[in-house]
């Protein structure tokens, strides 16, 4: 059995889809006889786990650095190399097509995965008729697979609006040996040069529009101290101000894990994440969370894990921030961990993928002991 994940979002570490990738490789690695190759434009060809096949792409701006194949002709060529027996596409562009073209040319059958929220991403920039126009390809685009998966409820949502109406809720995942509170050190204030009783909060991810990364600050400029916020991560120039630090963003998960667990409470303000998975690798790490209402985040944070606060909404957002703090911390830390660990993991989550593909493999008849066998010991 040979599975082949195509997308342009892969650049082996670093992001949600890479995350998520990674720990397939990993775990398929550990666990059976299957074998599994990325295509991805971002990366070199070569490698041990997992193979990795460079795409030929160029740079395309306002993507995040994530270069765009050249063409349908070269990315199809490939996995026609690859003779893969089913092929997860990650993106909705070059990627895609090349996955479906083999679908149609030699019945290899085709997932895609619903990583990003395009037109949330279209509308703000281009405009209603452009986002319009973005749903209309999406659906013409995604009623061709023989499955489509989604991280979120409410990307499942948005893929039926747009009459893809067989799309499957299948959350992302996380490493709980990794992000875990044993993570925590106790001499980070002290290395921040910040007093004991500091209201250590953290943001972790990419600094872009879509996060909504001002109103955080400006939130915690309205808060004033005790509270302090670090921001981890790159992209955009943010404000500076005394009660924010800001770190690079951390590639090695245990690097991470460790400046989460040190912290006290996960803020993300964004209303357009179409799973969040930051959120659970704080979670993972016993830190409560306080986000919005708006996106797929507001699906892993309960009132038992942490607040939500209306999305776009300064009052509000300040307002969870100090009522998370009349809330008993260490319990709803707690909670977070437990509820993280237990359902979020990547070993209870990717079974489950695995099995999505058996079903898949199933109905479209083939008989390769492999594709019989993919979902093995979990």
């Amino acid at each position: 059995m040979h599975l082949v994940d195509i997308t342009m979002f892969y650049a082996t570490e670093g992001n949600g889809v890479s995350t998520y990738l990674n720990a397939k490789a990993r775990w398929l690695a550990r666990h059976g006889r299957v074998q599994h190759t990325i295509l991805s434009p971002n990366v070199d060809s070569g490698g041990d786990a997992p193979a990795l096949v460079r795409v030929p792409a160029f740079a395309l701006p306002g993507i995040n650095g994530f270069r765009m194949p050249v063409s349908v002709r070269a990315p199809a060529r490939l996995l026609r190399q690859a003779r893969p027996d089913l092929i997860e596409a990650g993106d909705a562009g070059h990627s895609a097509w090349a996955a479906l073209r083999m679908r149609r040319r030699l019945g290899v059958p085709a997932v895609a995965f619903y990583h990003s929220d395009l037109p949330r991403l279209v509308g703000p920039r281009f405009g209603q008729t452009a986002q319009a126009a973005t749903c209309k390809y999406l659906a013409h685009l995604y009623r061709q697979f023989d499955l489509v998966l989604a991280p979120s409820r409410v990307m499942v949502e948005q893929l039926h609006e747009m009459g893809v109406h067989d799309a499957r809720h299948q959350p992302l995942g996380i490493d709980s040996s990794v992000f875990h509170p044993g993570r925590r050190v106790e001499t980070l204030r002290a290395h921040l040069h910040l007093p004991d009783d500091a209201r250590l909060l953290v943001y972790a991810g990419r600094f872009t529009f879509e996060k909504k990364l001002p109103l955080l600050i400006e939130a915690v400029r309205k808060l004033g101290r005790p509270y302090h916020l670090i921001m981890i991560g790159d992209g955009l120039d943010l404000p500076r101000h005394p009660q924010i630090t800001y770190i690079p963003f951390k590639r090695n998960q245990r690097h991470l894990a460790r400046l989460l667990a040190s912290c006290d409470v996960l803020v993300h303000p964004g209303d357009c994440e179409t799973f969040g998975l930051i959120v659970l690798e704080a979670m993972a790490c016993g830190l409560p969370v306080v986000a919005t209402t708006g996106g797929g985040v507001a699906e892993l944070v309960d009132e038992h894990t942490g607040l939500l606060a209306q999305p776009n909404c300064l009052d509000s957002l300040a307002g969870a921030i100090e009522a998370i703090w009349e809330r008993d911390l260490a319990t709803l830390g707690a909670n977070a961990r437990r509820k993280a660990a237990e359902h979020y993991d990547w070993n209870e989550i990717l079974p489950q993928v695995m099995r999505r593909y058996q079903a898949v493999l199933g109905t479209r008849g083939l008989d390769e002991p492999g594709a019989r066998s993919i979902c093995v010991s979990d």
